[in-house]
């Protein structure tokens, strides 16, 4: 904690009153707190007590959570994290909680970048690595810094740097972070934009902010300044990422990753950060080097030092063959040197200058995966050729294969494949599902993702999408179509028990000939889709009809007598004896219709009349004595209907009868569409 003390102490109000603790003065203050230097009695050791003020947390619902927070955070115990004593309330009311005094000061009171800009940067490199040590602890746990910044990384005795306040009452809902009144600009100054804009936030949040402290402490700035909180989070969220001096080009790479404007295209992850730390500190140029950078640029203003600088080019070029023979890392650098040492005039051109100032180019990795995440919201998955996600996502793994972002972008592009697979699929557009599974298959195949979640997700809809066509064959009894349907799996990549699922569903279709299970007429395959009943309508079930409808029975028309004046026929009396399965006669093909629709709805099956071609497919099953049939077809006109077969009054097959009427010859059967 910083020891400063107010001038104005004398002015300063009355310290709070805390049970347990005398507060000895102030030695911090801030726009929501204030720190205070103070004795635990019961213990007698010197604390910092941090009281919140009274306008950060205004309900007691902001306080309860405030304390919250602040026994989540005082779980975390790490040698770089600044332990939590405990947690209360003054005798006004305000929440306070106690850490130990830290009274060698915090980060933003020292100074690093002389030494770094003479080759030094060992002990940057020690604190970050510190501090990315504490983090990645924190995150393991579930809890998110929001607001590392060089005030918040305090040494204790032994200048050991150690994280303090870990997100306590900053989280969204506790108050404005960027135009409240008040608010230093020093959060804002290391906040990463997706916080700037108030999104919700994840460790990635806090590796921004890190990698600004990290530049800090690099270069004795900040990379971004304003006069005000809110241009510099606008800066953070907008401007472009600055370029760094000649001697620290050995970070920009790093850096232009680590402060990458979108959260996906930065370090996801505390190793990754660490990892690409190590490989700039493995690289990173001697000291001499540093020195000659420095030089170099002294000779674009002070043409008089150009004799001095290429003696010096000579040496540092001697020691880089050397250097070189032993097995050192060298990069072209040095050879560029030597090469110009000898040359008169290299110091007033100043070409290795200028090679040496040159900025990096992008990171060929970045450029390829944003290409490739606008592709794929674009759908451009696989052209048009030069700007399509299928290249982007290949160069992207051939620069680094097993990065994080190259796996999960790759994964995003298989989704997208599989999207548009599926829906061809679904559509019946077999060849184009089949473009899209070829593509998915060979990226997975290149960068030997074959085992990954997507691909697992893309089988699975697959499968989903061929059950859901499998459904509707079944439903038309097609088996054929079901047997091509497990075909067409096995070329889309499904198991062999998947497939086999799909088999056996077609082997229970029933065939042609084989009888409808449950169908209450009997009804027999006859065509895809189609059955027939194997018995006409009985007179039990047409009187169950006319019952439920009050339908009037139709005049029946004898064909022997046409006097039938006095005793006239109908179904119920059709002039000779019948039981309750014999089959209805005197019905006109109204009253069949009628019937057909009266029992689909019954049933919940479609049934209809069938037509002449469907019915002769079944003609010998006429029941228990010759009748002819009434079928859908018309005669010459409308005002006669075929029937077909002969009967015990006319041996015909086929013949046309007035539509109007019914005939004791003449009965009817139905089919049911499958």
């Amino acid at each position: 904690m910083s020891n400063l003390v107010s001038d104005h102490e004398h002015d300063a109000p009355p310290l709070p009153e805390i049970a347990g603790y005398r507060l000895l003065r102030v030695i911090n203050h801030g726009g929501m707190s204030t720190v205070y230097l103070a004795e635990q009695v019961a213990l007698s050791r010197e604390v910092a007590v941090k009281v919140m003020m009274p306008q950060a947390l205004t309900d007691e619902v902001s306080r309860r959570r405030f304390e919250n927070e602040v026994r989540t955070v005082a779980r975390l115990e790490h040698p770089h994290i600044v332990g939590i004593h405990e947690v209360g309330r003054t005798r006004d009311g305000l929440p306070y909680y106690s850490m130990p005094n830290m009274p060698r000061g915090h980060l933003g009171q020292r100074n690093f970048h002389e030494a770094v800009a003479h080759g030094d940067e060992r002990r940057v490199l020690e604190i970050t690595r510190a501090l990315l040590s504490a983090l990645e602890y924190a995150h393991g746990r579930g809890v998110v810094h929001r607001d590392v910044k060089a005030e918040n990384v305090l040494f204790d005795e032994g200048e050991r740097p150690l994280l303090a306040d870990f997100g306590i009452a900053l989280r969204r809902g506790f108050g404005p972070r960027v135009t409240s009144a008040g608010m230093a600009v020093g959060s804002t100054a290391y906040m990463a934009p997706e916080q700037a804009r108030g999104e919700t936030v994840d460790g990635r949040a806090d590796l921004y902010s890190l990698s600004v402290l990290l530049w800090e402490m690099l270069t004795g700035e900040l990379p971004f300044r304003a006069g005000d909180a809110l241009t510099m989070a606008v800066m953070h969220a907008q401007d472009p990422i600055p370029k760094l001096p000649p001697h620290l080009r050995h970070w920009q790479r790093f850096m232009n990753r680590a402060l990458a404007k979108q959260s996906a295209a930065r370090f996801q992850n505390v190793a990754e950060m660490r990892e690409a730390i190590d490989k700039v500190d493995g690289r990173r140029p001697l000291p001499g080097v540093v020195l000659l950078h420095r030089g170099l640029a002294q000779v674009r203003r002070q043409p008089k030092v150009a004799a001095i600088a290429a003696a010096l080019l000579v040496t540092v070029g001697a020691g880089a063959w050397l250097l070189s023979r032993d097995g050192a890392q060298g990069d072209g650098f040095f050879r560029a040197v030597t090469a110009n040492a000898n040359d008169p005039v290299a110091t007033d051109r100043v070409d290795v200058a200028d090679a040496m100032l040159r900025p990096l180019p992008e990171a060929p990795l970045q450029t390829s995966l944003e290409n490739a995440r606008r592709q794929i919201k674009a759908r451009n998955l696989t052209e048009p050729e030069g700007d399509n996600a299928y290249a982007s996502v290949l160069s992207a793994w051939r620069v680094e294969p097993d990065n994080p972002n190259v796996q999960s972008t790759i994964g995003d592009l298989t989704d997208a494949f599989a999207g548009e697979l599926t829906g061809h699929l679904r559509a019946g557009r077999n060849t184009r599902a089949r473009e899209y599974y070829e593509h998915a298959t060979r990226l997975s195949t290149t960068t030997r993702t074959q085992d990954s979640a997507a691909i697992a997700r893309m089988r699975a809809g697959i499968d989903d999408v061929l059950s859901d066509r499998a459904d509707a064959a079944v439903r038309d009894h097609d088996a054929e179509a079901v047997q091509q349907l497990a075909a067409l799996g096995g070329t889309f990549g499904l198991s062999k028990s998947q497939t086999d699922a799909l088999l056996a569903r077609a082997d229970a279709i029933p065939r042609r000939g084989q009888p409808v299970a449950g169908d209450p007429l009997g009804a027999v395959i006859i065509d895809e889709g189609l059955a027939l009943a194997r018995r006409p309508v009985s007179r039990a079930l047409y009187s169950r009809f006319s019952q439920s409808t009050g339908r009037e029975a139709s005049l029946c028309r004898e064909r022997v007598s046409l006097l039938r004046v006095i005793d006239p026929r109908s179904w119920r009396e059709p002039g000779f004896p019948q039981g309750n399965d014999d089959p209805v006669v005197c019905v006109s093909v109204a009253d069949a219709e009628s019937f057909a629709g009266w029992y689909s709805r019954q049933s919940g099956h479609n049934y209809r009349l069938p037509s002449a071609a469907e019915a002769r497919q079944l003609a010998s099953q006429l029941g228990n004595r010759p009748l002819s049939l009434w079928v859908r077809d018309c005669g010459s006109d409308c005002q006669h209907r075929q029937v077909l077969g002969g009967s015990w009054r006319d041996g015909k097959g086929q013949r046309a009868l007035a539509a109007s009427r019914g005939y004791d010859d003449v009965g009817f059967r139905l089919v049911r569409e499958l």
